[in-house]
């Protein structure tokens, strides 16, 4: 069971995309997976998460136009599968190996709609 969909819209977002990724790989919550969404980037984003998918099969590629990162994350919601939903821009990372766990569970204690 998939517990939680991190969703990335990037564009041009090369320079940090890696790191970004990297911090949700190493969360302690495994049961989750990611879904970038290129909005039409002009820089290697896509070769990035290629590389990662090759590495993880929770990593999900799709690919737009240019059309914004709220129209790509409405994409990636509509592709989620995960009981939760959690955001992340591109040149964010987080900092914990332990964030996601701990929201996962904070959502289940306070019993939050899914």
């Amino acid at each position: 069971m998939v517990k939680l969909s991190i969703i990335i819209p990037i564009y041009n977002g090369e320079t940090y995309l890696e790191q970004c990724i990297k911090s949700i790989l190493c969360q302690t919550l495994k049961e989750l997976e990611v879904l970038c969404v290129d909005d039409g980037s002009t820089d290697h984003s896509s070769q990035i998460i290629k590389r990662f998918q090759d590495e993880d099969n929770r990593i999900y590629l799709f690919r737009q136009e240019n059309l914004g990162a709220g129209v790509a994350r409405n994409l990636a919601i509509k592709k989620a599968q995960g009981k939760y939903l959690a955001f992340l821009d591109s040149d964010d990372y987080y900092l914990d190996k332990d964030a996601l766990e701990l929201m996962f569970n904070a959502c289940e204690a306070n019993r939050i709609s899914a």
